[in-house]
C-alpha cells in the first residue's frame, strides 16, 4: 500500500506534473540513472513545477479555493494558452 504522501504524488489533482515526473523516472531508469541523459526531463519536470507553483500563489493572493486548480481545470488554462 502507498503511502498517504506517494499516493499524493500520483494523484492527478493534486499533482500537475505527474506526467513530467514519470517521464522524468523512465528516462533514468533507461539511461541507467546516468543524470545527463536526463536534463531536458528534468528541466520539463522544473518549469512544470513553476508554472504551477506561480498560478497556485496567484490564486491564493485571489483567495480562490482550492489553490491547486483540478486536473480539468489545469486541462482548460492549457488549452486557453495554445
Amino acid at each position: 500500500r502507498m503511502s498517504r504522501h506517494a499516493q499524493q504524488l500520483r494523484d492527478h489533482d493534486t499533482n500537475p506534473c505527474v506526467a513530467e515526473t514519470d517521464a522524468s523516472r523512465k528516462c533514468m531508469d533507461d539511461n541507467n540513472y546516468k543524470k545527463d541523459m536526463c536534463t531536458a526531463y528534468f528541466l520539463k519536470y522544473k518549469s512544470c513545477r513553476k508554472f504551477w507553483h506561480d498560478i497556485m500563489m496567484q490564486r491564493k493572493r485571489n483567495g480562490v479555493k482550492p489553490e491547486m486548480p483540478s486536473a480539468e481545470e489545469r486541462r482548460k488554462i492549457l488549452e486557453s494558452m495554445g
